[in-house]
């Protein structure tokens, strides 16, 4: 990895490079924000990006991974590769913000700050399109359908990093309770790998009134949700982490009928694969074992979500090496924690070393909530970042 150089263009010369045209590029992400697209619908998002990318001089592929757009610039006669990833998709909430520029498209919103992560790395695509003081190539990638967790393994499959080889890759998310603009990094398991069951628990109905005619799959469902919390305290390792969340239930629709049979939907978070693996195992024969004691039967669909995210040591430590040259102590989070939300970069970064960090977004509204909003202060600092990240890397 490299040293960082004494003989780049200063810091200030970047800040106010950037400075020159931050206006157009916050105004595009407010027309990002207004027009916001779900996973692999991001159709004017991607086109958008596309035309931008080749109008400043990049050699740009679209359809990558079905929305997905990559491009690549050349810098000199260097032979190492970087890619820099920013996702482009939004999700299905109703947006309750009412800032100007809030969503006209009903029931979908950038609640998570996509369309702040794509406006970034335009910013500063742009910029070093527009300065070339690097030797070796950029790659950006501009992701579609990472809220389902399907569009990273899809650019894969569609051969991004055959078709496109890099050297290491990273990626940044924005995120609320952090100081605005602060940059945060984690080396090992950064974020936690997330799975989702679906357990139906199948008694026999009846009539309210007489309960002893029938097996009640409620009581049977509230036991295995109250065990549920065992395998968290008991079964998985005090010193890992583990979280199982039962977030709906379904069942009946009149107080004095016992139904059929109860839904439930549950997520399950680690940091490890081999706690994720124990809660693959532990829930379902849980589910089974508390149905059965009631005389009931519990159907389990467990589907495997994505990994945890893990960042590469070196590439993490070099990256932290770059902000705190950039910005200075301050601007750097010391002992910044893991987040247990997760994220689909962990498939790319099964796939190439790299490394994935996070910039404060402030006391913001948190991520996912109708109210959230992206602080436009964090776009010019963070595409400052990248253009600093890429010039050293490719030094």
């Amino acid at each position: 990895m490299n040293v960082i150089s004494q003989h780049h263009r200063p810091a200030d010369d970047i800040e106010k490079g950037i400075a020159s045209f931050i206006d157009e590029i916050i105004e595009l992400r407010h027309d990002l924000h207004r027009y916001p697209e779900l996973a692999f619908q991001e159709l004017r998002t991607s086109k958008i990006v596309a035309s931008l990318l080749s109008s400043w001089g990049y050699e740009v592929t679209t359809g990558v991974g079905g929305t997905g757009v990559v491009a690549t610039l050349r810098g000199g006669d260097g032979e190492k590769r970087i890619g820099i990833r920013a996702d482009m998709d939004a999700l299905p909430i109703e947006e309750a913000t009412d800032l100007p520029y809030a969503s006209d498209n009903p029931g979908v919103m950038h609640a998570c700050g996509h369309d702040g992560h794509t406006s970034i790395l335009l910013a500063a695509a742009r910029y070093l399109a527009e300065t070339r003081r690097f030797s070796g190539v950029l790659t950006l990638i501009f992701q579609p359908a990472e809220e389902i967790g399907a569009g990273a393994r899809k650019m894969i499959a569609d051969g991004l990093f055959e078709r496109f080889p890099v050297d290491a890759v990273f990626g940044l998310h924005n995120w609320p309770g952090v100081p605005t603009g602060q940059f945060g990094f984690v080396a090992g398991a950064a974020m936690a790998s997330v799975d989702q069951a679906v357990i139906r628990i199948v008694g026999k109905g009846g009539h309210g009134a007489e309960p002893h005619k029938s097996v009640d799959p409620i009581l049977a469902s509230a036991s295995f949700i109250t065990a549920l919390q065992s395998v968290v305290s008991r079964n998985v390792d005090p010193q890992d982490m583990a979280v199982a969340t039962v977030g709906s239930i379904h069942a009946g629709s009149a107080s004095n009928v016992i139904p059929e049979s109860v839904e439930l939907k549950l997520t399950m978070r680690a940091f490890s694969e081999a706690v994720r693996q124990q809660l693959q195992e532990r829930i379902p024969a849980l589910a089974r074992a508390q149905a059965e004691s009631f005389g009931a039967q519990a159907d389990v669909n467990y589907r495997l979500g994505f990994p945890a995210l893990i960042n590469h040591r070196e590439e993490t430590d070099f990256g932290r090496s770059v902000a705190l040259e950039t910005f200075g102590e301050a601007q750097v989070a010391k002992d910044f924690r893991p987040r247990t939300a997760s994220e689909d970069f962990a498939f790319m970064l099964l796939e190439q070393p790299g490394s994935y960090l996070f910039v404060g977004n402030g006391d913001s509204a948190p991520l996912h909530s109708a109210h959230y909003n992206f602080d436009d202060t964090i776009i010019a600092p963070a595409a400052r970042y990248w253009v600093r990240l890429v010039e050293t890397f490719l030094s």
